[in-house]
Formats: C-alpha cells, sequence, structure tokens
C-alpha cells in the first residue's frame, strides 16, 4: 500500500472512530462513576494511528517450505482463507532482512509428526540466520490442533516462542503470545442491522452452537427459548437472529460461526461456560465485556442468568450497537477489505513484532 493510500484511509479510520465514540461530559463530581463506554475498542484513542502504521510498514518473510503444486492444507475455512489472503496481500516482503515477522507454512489439516516438523525446524535454522537470533520468537505458523510437547530443541522453540496463529476455540495456546482466528461465517458479509421488528424470544440457539444436551433440554421447556433440533437456511436464522435478545454459544464445544452474524443483527453473544477465556478472537482489540454477555453452565441457574442479562435495557441497547460495530471487524472477505477479519488478525500479529531477542551463551569448555 502506497503512502498516499495510506493518508487517504487515515481520516476515514478516524471518522469510523468517531462514530463509535460519543462525547461525553465530564461529571461534576469526582466521585461519579464513570460513563459508560462508548466504543467497541479497547484502546480507541490509538487504535487509527496504530492500524494506519501497520498498512505502510509491515512486512512479513514467508520461508519456502512447501511444494509450489502441493500447497499446504489446512484444518477449517478461516484458517485456508487467511493463508491465500497474507500470500495475495502486500505486508508479503522477499527481503528477510527487511521483514518483521517470518511466516513458516505447514499443512495442519494432518497433524505432522514430531519427527517431520523436528526437520522443518533444523532446515530453517541452518539455511537462515533469523530463527537463531530470536529463538524463534519474531517466527509464526497455522494451527488449528496445536503442538504437542517434544523433547526436540527446535519443536520446543516452535511451541513456546513462535506465535501460534489457532482457530477459535484454541488448543494448546498460550495466551502472553498467540492469536485466535476469528469463525468464519457461513454467509457473505454486509451491513449491520440493528434495528428489530419484534423481539420474540429471550435467546435463541442456533443448531450445534450449543451440544449440551443437559442445557438443551431445559431451554427447550421454556417458551421464551428458541432452540433449532436441525439446521435451518440462512433467511431462516438471520430472522431467528433479529427476534432474539440473546443469541447462545456453548465455549469448548459449540459452532461459532454464528458469532459475527450475532452481532450484526443486534442480538447479542451470549457465551455458556465455567472456565475463563483467554482465547476470543481480536481479545487484544475488542472489549468483549462491552459486547457480549458470560454465563455460567448450571442448567439450574441458566435460566435466570440468561433473564438478568436481558432486563438490563439500556446495557442492552450500548451492547448491540458496539456489537454491531464492531462486526465488520469479523468479517471474512475473499478480497480482503479495510478492517475486515484479516487485517485485524494482521493487526494482532503486527503488535507481536517487538520480540526479545534471547542471547545465546557461549558453551563451555569441558
Amino acid at each position: 500500500m502506497t503512502d498516499n493510500n495510506v493518508k487517504l484511509l487515515l481520516p476515514l479510520l478516524l471518522v469510523y472512530l468517531s462514530r463509535s465514540k460519543t462525547i461525553t461530559a465530564a461529571a461534576s463530581s469526582s466521585s461519579s462513576p464513570p460513563p459508560p463506554p462508548s466504543s467497541p475498542y479497547l484502546f480507541a484513542s490509538t487504535f487509527a494511528a496504530d492500524y494506519s502504521h501497520m498498512l505502510s510498514s509491515f512486512k512479513i518473510f514467508i520461508y519456502n517450505t512447501t511444494d509450489p503444486s502441493s500447497p499446504p492444507r489446512f484444518a477449517s475455512p478461516a484458517q485456508s482463507l487467511f493463508y491465500d489472503c497474507l500470500l495475495r496481500s502486500p505486508f508479503v516482503t522477499l527481503s528477510a532482512d527487511d521483514a518483521h515477522l517470518f511466516f513458516v507454512p505447514f499443512s495442519s489439516a494432518t497433524s505432522l509428526s514430531n519427527r517431520a516438523l523436528a526437520r522443518l525446524v533444523t532446515s530453517l535454522k541452518s539455511s537462515l540466520p533469523y530463527w537463531n537470533r530470536t529463538l524463534g520468537s519474531d517466527h509464526f505458523y497455522l494451527s488449528c490442533h496445536g503442538l504437542a510437547f517434544s523433547s526436540d530443541r527446535g519443536l520446543l522453540e516452535l511451541k513456546k516462542n513462535s506465535i501460534q496463529v489457532s482457530c477459535f476455540p484454541a488448543n494448546r495456546f498460550i495466551p502472553h503470545k498467540d492469536v485466535t482466528l476469528v469463525p468464519r461465517a457461513e454467509s457473505s458479509p454486509g451491513e449491520s442491522v440493528t434495528a428489530r421488528v419484534s423481539r420474540e424470544y429471550l435467546a435463541y440457539a442456533r443448531f450445534g452452537a450449543v451440544k449440551n444436551t443437559g442445557l438443551l433440554d431445559g431451554l427447550r421447556k421454556d417458551e421464551e427459548f428458541l432452540v433449532e433440533s436441525q439446521p435451518s437456511d440462512e433467511v431462516t436464522w438471520r430472522t431467528k437472529m433479529g427476534s432474539s435478545e440473546l443469541c447462545l454459544f456453548e465455549y469448548g464445544e459449540g459452532d461459532f460461526t454464528g458469532l459475527s452474524e450475532a452481532m450484526r443483527f443486534g442480538c447479542v453473544p451470549t457465551v455458556i461456560t465455567n472456565r475463563p477465556m483467554n482465547d476470543l478472537p481480536l481479545i487484544d482489540v475488542l472489549s468483549w465485556r462491552e459486547i457480549g454477555a458470560f454465563v455460567g453452565k448450571d442448567p439450574e441457574r441458566l435460566r435466570t442468568a440468561l433473564g438478568d442479562v436481558a432486563r438490563e435495557g439500556r446495557k442492552m441497547d450500548r451492547m448491540r450497537r458496539l456489537g454491531a460495530q464492531a462486526s465488520r471487524h469479523l468479517s471474512w472477505n475473499e478480497a480482503p477489505q479495510p478492517l475486515d477479519a484479516f487485517h485485524m488478525v494482521m493487526y494482532q500479529l503486527w503488535i507481536r513484532r517487538h520480540t526479545t531477542r534471547y542471547v545465546r551463551r557461549p558453551e563451555l569448555a569441558p
């Protein structure tokens, strides 16, 4: 991307952010509670400039580890699309000396053996100097299943140091360095729609989004819940989302591909989980506590917890609005668009570009 294009894009980004940020007068009393958030971003004041800096500066070197006639195969549609978009993006550089990060491509549709991965890392370490200067901490790879632990030194460095770009929910995930891909929706992206004719249901559980049979059986007994027992077509499930206050997703087991659609149609995403979540997509960018709700898996208390969420009318309206604003960042496009899911994953890699430079200690002679 040229400098002129970046200069043109920056004002548009600032306008977009300004629309999601209402200027609130300062409270007259120091004891007054802070105003509710008016932006879906964790760091709204710096996001636009930093994103623009990424577009003009970020460079990635891709190792030639695969046969051009047999490209890598991946385990999820989001992985495959991210890989294709990266190859066609202006972020790729042929000059490794100019790169901020290094991409190590290998097939993850089926788990490679430890021996094969060890050979791959060994070849990277012996052929070029870039791995050795950081022990792989400025490298990244795609893997839905994650890497098993191994005693091989190269695999340990790949697992512990390199950035794993995972599917969501993630396996073998290290929160301080790894990234999750936004689940790829089955439908084409579009404009956000938060206005609804009616709110007929308290919550909607799309087919596959909740798989715990105990939870599903309890929800089906209540007429305020819409629980699908079989898949519905796109028009139908969009209508169901638009007529529901909350859209339910079970963390760990459920299908999250409808997450961006729920946000876009004003159905507040509500995650059912009994454990902390440190692998949410775009967790470094979006303030998920202001966009969605999180409730426990106790079947006896689930109905009450969901009712409590929906009763907070003003908060619900704000969550719908912020979710609709953020939904564009969870939309994948065959040809990447500004601020879409591909660019936001790239942005998370960008903010991880500052790596620790490990210094090798000299070996002691016997």
